[in-house]
């Protein structure tokens, strides 16, 4: 869900003292807490987070950027799916986690998506911003060519178009999207995550390549996973009715060449679903938390 406008509240902005001595997950201290205690590397997993962390809500802007930081150094993620992202944002992760990660963003100005790559475990070869042709939205695919433990892994991440009567562009970004993810090298495992806004009739609509899977489904469609847009829970947007969606999906390719490393879903859960002490919540969505054992074919 989008503003017209980002806020002109910064999330590097300091109200007062109480602001930085706040106990809920998204305080400074907490993030130094977190960073204290980052959990050891697991070389048999990848951790990936993918989350519209809402940059264009200027409400409560620096206490929700701190609990964002605060939630991504708690689950040390290898990589981060970031969409609604604003420069104020970027900025306030770039000054705490620059260190660890490489950043690659997908535009400047507005609102836009991006990338967060563990430097200790993930390596980037190169990286592409595809347009989206009918897109009226300024939406686009962000898409990364990395190697994991030796494997050749191709990241996606975007923000389909929003609302319910733009049901058409949607479809065609998904078209787009699952064609370059079945048209990909079969050496290269293929990730996409995002907010997709997608409805499930859309999805069946269009259908999914039989080499691609939707990974929520994967692991047996957990109802503790299904909501990741929940006006029921989370008061953020100030909603009256109940609306409940799983917008935001992950999507899995397997490479198929003879020796290939695999990526197998193990675990799936939501975060953010703390309400912060400033009474909001880090995003009007829940991000989506994902594991996933490497293993060779």
């Amino acid at each position: 869900m989008e503003r017209v406008r980002a806020g002109e509240e910064s999330p590097e902005r300091k109200t007062n003292g109480k602001e930085e001595e706040e106990s809920a997950p998204g305080n400074s201290a907490n993030v130094a807490e977190a960073e204290d205690k980052q959990p050891e590397e697991d070389n048999d997993h990848l951790k990936l987070i993918s989350w519209n962390v809402d940059g264009l809500d200027g409400e409560k802007q620096p206490e929700r950027a701190r609990g964002l930081c605060s939630y991504l150094t708690s689950h040390c993620p290898d990589v981060v799916l970031l969409q609604e992202l604003v420069q104020p944002y970027v900025r306030f992760l770039k000054k705490r986690l620059a260190a660890d990660y490489t950043f690659i963003e997908a535009g400047k100005e507005h609102y836009f998506t991006g990338m967060m790559l563990k430097k200790s475990r993930i390596t980037l070869l190169d990286s592409d911003i595809v347009s989206y042709p009918t897109t009226h939205m300024l939406r686009n695919l962000l898409v990364a060519q990395v190697l994991f433990k030796g494997q050749k892994l191709c990241l996606m991440t975007s923000h389909f178009e929003s609302c319910k009567n733009n049901a058409a562009e949607r479809m065609r970004q998904l078209r787009l999207v699952m064609q370059r993810m079945r048209e990909a090298p079969d050496d290269v495992i293929v990730l996409f995550g995002g907010d997709t806004n997608l409805r499930d009739y859309e999805v069946a609509k269009v259908g999914l390549p039989s080499s691609v899977s939707d990974v929520w489904e994967q692991l047996g469609a957990p109802e503790a996973c299904r909501y990741t847009w929940d006006t029921q829970t989370n008061t953020n947007k100030g909603i009256r009715f109940t609306c409940r969606c799983r917008f935001d999906r992950l999507y899995l390719r397997q490479a198929t060449s003879d020796g290939a490393l695999q990526l197998v879903p193990d675990h799936m859960s939501l975060t953010g679903l703390e309400m912060l002490e400033c009474g909001r919540y880090t995003s009007d969505h829940w991000g989506i938390y994902c594991r996933f054992s490497a293993c060779l074919r």
